[in-house]
């Protein structure tokens, strides 16, 4: 049996690299995709999309990669930037990792874990002490399960509650 692109079944093998302009409209698809899995009313993730999605002049204040399986379909990605000082653990310096997105169909198949790798890898490269992560709410557990742990609040009026750090060993 003969079955298209489409129909294949989705591989666990993947590679990443960095992300051009010409990806912009694969990457916000795999965006919307995986917006339109949250636990969220329709109506706030229709209303909250746009400000998802990445525009060419992103590419040049983020780092932004892509995740694509053994079709060079693009099925993930990843985006980050420094980090603010005060967003960071006292002392530190770190990477805030802007975006982590996995087309659904690919997710549990280690590519957000690879994408992960990939930050800190950027990180541990600058010289830098961790990835900074301000997650949504329900993706705890995926960031607990890949060693990060979830920093304190402790100005409400400025932290954000969902805030995970993951230390770099150099």
């Amino acid at each position: 049996m003969n079955l298209t692109a489409a129909e294949q079944p989705p591989t666990n093998a993947f590679r990443t690299r960095p992300a051009h302009a010409a990806d912009l409209d694969a990457v916000n698809g795999v965006i919307e995709r995986a917006i339109a899995h949250w636990p969220l009313p329709e109506r706030v993730k229709r209303l909250s999309l746009p400000s998802y999605r990445y525009h060419a002049h992103d590419l040049i204040h983020l780092d932004l990669v892509v995740s694509e399986d053994d079709q060079n379909r693009l099925v993930g990605l990843a985006a980050w930037e420094p980090a603010h000082p005060r967003d960071l653990p006292a002392g530190r310096t770190g990477l805030l990792l802007h975006g982590l997105y996995v087309d659904p169909v690919y997710q549990r198949r280690g590519t957000g874990r690879r994408l992960l790798e990939a930050a800190t890898a950027a990180a541990r490269t600058q010289g830098l002490d961790g990835v900074l992560v301000k997650a949504q709410a329900d993706a705890h557990k995926f960031f607990e399960a890949q060693g990060l742990r979830r920093l304190p609040v402790e100005d409400p009026s400025r932290d954000y509650p969902h805030r995970f750090w993951l230390a770099i060993n150099h």
